[in-house]
């Protein structure tokens, strides 16, 4: 977004000479989007940022899918996915589900990362619990519960989890990816046309944080020239690679970690979704009130709590609805869904309504809904505009009956009302 920002040294002029107290030569990088023609920053290296002193490649690990097919709402239960002690936020991510414009990943994490970048998009990554350092070129963050990080393409980064023991830190670091292969920022609609969020958008540039920086390697007791590798996804994959995606390792013969100034509008930025201002209305508002960020053929949308509908006949919960052009994934990360007994829902859920299902609120709880005022309830949604399959950690924790959820008996043909049937006294609130 166009909301420019200098941190650390820079020239009066662009492209002009930069030295250091030596009289030695920065070198002067601009990373910007859309071939010249968009958001950009300009960023001062002491070493050429071209410089490569090895290559290899780096196997991405399982990023296959495959076809939601025969098409069923699902039920994933991600915190039923298995990590093991020493697994970082970078390799050790699993593919949720995916498709050519975005892939949704987790990971539970306890290890550094190795220094990384996506070559392929942005990166919108939101903590669900835990915290960490993260580490940029342009300078670190400290990320906690609620956080998101924008991170745009090709952003050499590296994740450091904050782990028991460290204060205010006793659970470990829960990450919720969402990899674009596009870039990722604020719906078109809350900017002006000269990229300042507007008076109706739910957050504005007071909320949004910046990396503290610079950052240099000798600020974090590491040798400048010391020999690095830096783990690149990339496009390239063909048929043959993992769902089409590769990776390559480089290794620089120095510390990424060297520019000593930069400005402009492109760059890292955190916002923490307690900061998000909800829009409320007489009648059920719709999910695009809801939208937080946007890329190519999809949005991000945030349910927080809030007041709900005051029309004296009102309905809080949502009115049935078809996917007709979209599939839309919800994120429960907090709030009383352990009360909808039956549908399964809960903390650390994922529930995937694909189009052409029309789905709503399980039976029951329009009519409980009814007189509620305020929904306590925090999910992160992802809408989008072509179908999503399903990677292999979807495979691993479908629950396999939520189809069923709508249904007054999941145990059909049993003739037991109460065969997992769901409650009648549930609200259903996001979606």
């Amino acid at each position: 977004m166009a909301y420019y920002r200098t941190a650390g040294a820079v020239p009066p002029k662009r492209h002009t000479q930069h030295r250091d107290d030596q009289g030695n030569l920065y070198y002067e990088e601009l990373m910007g989007e859309e071939g010249f023609s968009s958001d950009s920053s300009l960023l001062y290296h002491r070493n050429i940022p071209s410089a490569i002193a090895g290559a290899r490649v780096w196997d991405l690990g399982d990023m296959s899918t495959v076809p939601n097919h025969p098409l069923l709402p699902r039920h994933l239960k991600l915190h039923d996915l298995e990590f093991s002690s020493g697994t970082d936020v970078v390799t050790g991510r699993r593919l949720v589900l995916g498709n050519g414009d975005v892939r949704l990943l987790y990971v539970v994490a306890d290890a550094p990362s190795p220094y990384y970048r996506n070559g392929i998009g942005d990166e919108c990554v939101y903590v669900e619990r835990g915290g960490a350092r993260v580490e940029t070129v342009f300078g670190a963050f400290e990320v906690g519960q609620g956080d998101y990080l924008i991170i745009p393409r090709a952003t050499t980064h590296r994740w450091i989890p904050r782990v028991e023991g460290d204060e205010g830190f006793t659970e470990p670091l829960r990450a919720y990816v969402i990899e674009g292969n596009s870039h990722i920022g604020p719906p078109k609609r809350y900017l002006s046309r000269f990229g300042q969020l507007l008076e109706h958008a739910p957050y504005c540039e007071r909320d949004l944080r910046a990396p503290e920086g610079p950052l240099l390697a000798a600020d974090l007791g590491l040798d400048p020239q010391e020999h690095t590798e830096v783990y690149i996804k990339h496009r390239g994959g063909g048929e043959h690679s993992s769902g089409g995606l590769v990776g390559t390792i480089y290794t620089y013969p120095y510390h990424p970690f060297d520019v000593v100034g930069w400005d402009g509008c492109l760059y890292p930025y955190a916002f923490n979704i307690r900061d998000y201002e909800p829009i409320t209305g007489r009648v059920h508002q719709p999910p695009p009130v809801h939208q937080v960020f946007e890329g190519w053929n999809f949005v991000v949308c945030n349910f927080v709590p809030r007041k709900v509908d005051y029309h004296p006949l009102s309905i809080p919960v949502p009115y049935y609805h078809s996917n007709v052009d979209s599939d839309e994934i919800m994120f429960y990360v907090d709030g009383d869904y352990e009360a909808r007994k039956g549908s399964g829902i809960g903390k650390g859920s994922i529930s995937v309504h694909p189009g052409g299902h029309a789905h709503g609120p399980q039976p029951g709880a329009m009519e409980k809904s009814i007189g509620v005022d305020y929904f306590d309830e925090t999910a992160v949604m992802v809408d989008t505009f072509r179908p999503l399959e399903l990677g292999e950690a979807a495979r691993a924790v479908d629950d396999g009956v939520y189809s069923q959820s709508w249904s007054r008996s999941l145990g059909a043909g049993s003739g037991r009302p109460d065969a997992g049937s769901p409650g009648q006294d549930e609200v259903f609130s996001t979606s």
